[in-house]
């Protein structure tokens, strides 16, 4: 598994990554896929994918398609699509997303919702009574 995500997030694919060493404080706004390996404080939001690699600190409130985790976070996750929390990650804070997978040793200290977060597919059960 590890190398068929080591896969996923190399290459043309990967649209921006902050290697190792590397820290960020601030607000994170992008498309595509990104790879944060270095240490970042702040906000992240996309409709795409973001992977925390090994070793990758992340103190933020996330807001993304697809969320992988393989280092550290600290703050509440909202996903319309995926988390992944993978061995060696340590997640402390809140996840909601509609799909959610934990691989054996991982450390979550938190809460998980799994809802879909997409309004558009969000049905009034009220209104849709009053139809029939």
């Amino acid at each position: 598994m590890q190398q068929q995500r080591e896969a996923y997030m190399t290459g043309s694919e990967l649209n921006a990554s902050l290697g190792r060493g590397s820290e960020f404080e601030g607000k994170l706004a992008f498309e595509g896929k990104v790879r944060i390996d270095g240490n970042f404080t702040g906000e992240i939001s996309t409709n795409d994918t973001l992977h925390i690699g090994e070793g990758a600190k992340v103190s933020a409130e996330i807001s993304c398609g697809t969320v992988i985790v393989e280092g550290e976070v600290v703050g509440n996750i909202k996903a319309t699509g995926a988390v992944e929390l993978h061995r060696p990650a340590k997640v402390r804070g809140d996840i909601t997303t509609p799909s959610f997978m934990v691989e054996k040793g991982v450390i979550f200290e938190g809460r998980s919702k799994m809802e879909n977060l997409e309004a558009s597919n969000v049905v009034n059960l009220r209104a849709a009574s009053e139809e029939d």
